[in-house]
């Protein structure tokens, strides 16, 4: 019975809904917030090096605070945040599909499970044309519920 909700695309469309609502409430409360996400539906541009990709778990787990919360925002059913990542502080914009978020975290309780698991149609994030970071804040600043997010 559980799976035929889970599988369901309405189910997965509301958690998604969820997802996108309660992460606006965050940024709108300027609460910082983890993801545990599904790294290999996780997109990073510029790509990080392999070193770096091979260190991350199926499940990880990105707190969204400082600089990182800042340049979040919600884009096209996706979470894109800049961050850096390794000893070096590699500079890269992630790009996390909103149904590939698997928990909401605010101090280490978690305020949302997605127990959706909807496969048809969940689109992937796609690879830029080469322009990085430049296509993703375009991209963020056509949004125009992400311009109370700039300061």
């Amino acid at each position: 019975m559980l799976d035929s909700i889970v599988e369901d695309e309405k189910f997965a469309l509301l958690m998604q809904k969820n997802i996108q609502d309660l992460m606006i409430h965050f940024f709108e409360k300027e609460q910082n917030f983890g993801i545990l996400c599904k790294i290999e539906d996780v997109s990073f541009e510029p790509e990080l090096p392999e070193k770096i990709i091979l260190g991350f778990h199926q499940l990880t787990l990105f707190f969204i605070a400082g600089y990182t919360f800042e340049t979040a925002g919600v884009v096209d059913n996706n979470l894109v945040f800049e961050a850096g990542f390794g000893s070096d502080n590699i500079g890269s914009v992630v790009t996390v599909p909103l149904l590939s978020i698997l928990q909401l975290i605010i101090d280490e309780t978690p305020v949302l499970i997605n127990l959706a698991n909807y496969k048809k149609d969940v689109k992937k994030p796609t690879k830029s044309d080469g322009f990085g970071v430049e296509n993703s804040m375009a991209s963020f600043l056509s949004n125009p519920e992400n311009s109370k997010f700039l300061k």
